[in-house]
C-alpha cells in the first residue's frame, strides 16, 4: 500500500478558486481532501503554488531529438510530407538512429517531466510504442485510436479511418489524427473527408488544423471535436498557424501540444510562452494566462476523455500535482512564466517524479528510485537516472550531445 501524506503551507489553484496558505491530503493515488493534513505532513517552506500537473496532448516520442529540421530560409512547406522527407534525409536523423529506441523514449519522458508534465500522448501506433510507454513512471496515454493524417499521403499507422474511428466509439476513446496540416487541396479537405466517411464527431482530436476554413471551424464546433494547437511547429514549418482566435471564440475544446522537437519548441513550457507570443503577433492583443492554463490542463483532459480523473485539483481525482516557486503573485501568470528549475515538486498518482532536495523524504516514503541532480544550479531529485541516459547517448553518437529540454548541469 502506498503511504498517505499531506502538503501544507501552500496556495492551491483548484477548479473554482485560489486557496492561499492551505493544504492537500493524498491518500494513495488520489486527492483525499483539501484544507486538512494527515499524520505524515510535509510542511512547505516559503511561498509555493500548487496546480494540476500539465498535460501534453500531442508529442512524438521517437522524434524528440535536436537539431530541428525545417524548410530552407525564406520558404515554407506545402504540407507535412515535405518536412518528413527532409527529416529522413537529414544528418540528424542518421545520428538519432544510433541510439536505442528505449533511450529515445526515456529522453522524451524526461522532456515532459522537466516541464511539469505527467500525462502525455505519443502519437504513434500501439504495436510500436506500447512496450516502452507502459513501463514509464508517468502516464503516457494508451487508450486512444489513431490514423497518422487525413490524407492519401498518410503514413501507415493503424487501420483505415472508419475502422480506427469505430474502435474509438466502441471503447469511448479519443480518435487522434493530424488534420489539415498543409495547404494542398487534399490536405485542406480533411474535414470533408471525415464527414464523407461519417467520422466527424466528439471523439475526434484534430491536430494542427492550419488549413481550416471558417466553415471547417463551424463543423468541428457543431460536433464537439477537439483541436490541438501546436504554434511552435506550425510557425517553423509553415510560417502560419491555425485561426486560433476564431477557434477559441467558437468555444471549441482547444489544447496546446508540443509536437516533436525536430520541428517544435523544447517543451510544453516553451510552447505556452510561444503560443502567447504568436497570438499577440497575429491579433495585436493578449491571450489570457487563464486561457493558456486551461489549454494544458482541463481541456486536454477532456480531449482524452479523462476529465473525471485528471486536469484539475478536486477531491477524488488522481494526485497529479505540480508545485512551483512562483515568479508572479498572479497564479496564472506564474504558471505561464514557469521555468524548469522553479518546479518544487511534480507527482503522478501521488508519487514524486521530480522535485527539490527538500522533498527527499517523500521520494523515500513512496519508495521511488531517484537520482540527485543539479538543474541550473539548483539541487533537484528525479526519478530514474537521466545522467546515465545522457552518458549512453553521448557514447552512441560519439560526442558531448546536449538537449535544451534536458537541463542538467554538468
Amino acid at each position: 500500500m502506498q503511504e498517505s501524506y499531506s502538503l501544507s503551507g501552500i496556495s492551491i489553484l483548484t477548479s473554482g478558486s485560489f486557496l492561499e496558505k492551505s493544504s492537500i491530503k493524498i491518500n494513495q493515488s488520489e486527492i483525499q481532501d483539501i484544507g486538512t493534513v494527515s499524520d505524515k505532513d510535509i510542511k512547505v517552506k516559503g511561498e509555493a503554488y500548487l496546480y494540476p500537473a500539465i498535460i501534453n496532448v500531442h508529442d512524438h516520442f521517437r522524434g524528440n531529438y535536436l537539431p530541428k529540421v525545417g524548410p530552407k530560409e525564406g520558404t515554407f512547406y506545402l504540407n507535412w510530407s515535405y518536412w518528413d522527407n527532409d527529416l529522413k534525409s537529414a544528418p540528424v536523423y542518421e545520428e538519432r538512429e544510433k541510439n536505442t529506441v528505449e533511450d529515445l523514449y526515456a529522453l522524451s519522458m524526461y522532456k515532459n517531466i522537466f516541464a511539469g508534465v505527467v500525462t502525455v500522448n505519443d502519437h504513434y501506433p500501439h504495436n510500436k510504442n506500447n512496450k516502452y510507454v507502459t513501463k514509464m513512471p508517468i502516464r503516457v496515454v494508451t487508450d486512444y485510436t489513431l490514423v497518422h493524417a487525413i490524407s492519401s499521403l498518410s503514413l501507415n499507422w493503424g487501420d483505415p479511418i472508419e475502422v480506427e474511428h469505430k474502435k474509438a466509439i466502441d471503447n469511448n476513446f479519443p480518435f487522434i489524427t493530424h488534420c489539415a496540416e498543409g495547404f494542398d487541396k487534399e490536405t485542406q479537405a480533411a474535414v470533408k473527408t471525415l464527414e464523407k466517411v461519417k467520422c466527424l464527431d466528439d471523439h475526434d482530436v484534430l491536430v494542427h488544423c492550419i488549413g481550416f476554413s471558417d466553415e471547417d471551424i463551424k463543423k468541428v464546433q457543431k460536433v464537439g471535436a477537439t483541436i490541438v494547437w501546436c504554434p511552435g511547429s506550425n510557425m517553423y514549418m509553415f510560417n502560419v498557424t491555425c485561426k486560433i482566435r476564431k477557434i477559441l471564440e467558437a468555444k471549441i475544446n482547444v489544447c496546446i501540444g508540443t509536437d516533436s522537437t525536430h520541428s517544435g519548441t523544447a517543451n510544453i513550457l516553451e510552447e505556452i510562452r510561444w503560443a502567447r507570443e504568436v497570438y499577440k503577433r497575429m491579433y495585436h492583443e493578449e491571450i489570457s494566462p487563464e486561457t493558456l492554463f486551461k489549454l494544458v490542463t482541463i481541456n486536454p483532459a477532456r480531449a482524452f476523455r479523462m476529465q473525471h480523473k485528471i486536469g484539475s485539483i478536486e477531491i477524488g481525482k488522481l494526485a497529479d500535482l505540480l508545485l512551483i516557486k512562483p515568479g508572479d503573485k498572479d497564479p496564472y501568470n506564474a504558471i505561464v512564466n514557469l521555468q524548469m528549475e522553479d518546479i518544487e515538486l511534480l507527482t503522478c498518482n501521488g508519487n514524486p517524479v521530480y522535485g527539490a532536495r527538500e522533498y527527499e523524504e517523500l521520494f523515500k516514503l513512496r519508495d521511488v528510485e531517484y537520482t540527485k541532480i543539479k538543474v541550473r544550479n539548483r539541487d533537484k531529485l528525479i526519478i530514474g537516472d537521466p545522467v546515465r541516459l545522457m552518458s549512453r547517448i553521448r557514447k552512441a553518437v560519439g560526442y558531448k550531445k546536449t538537449f535544451d529540454f534536458i537541463p542538467l548541469d554538468d
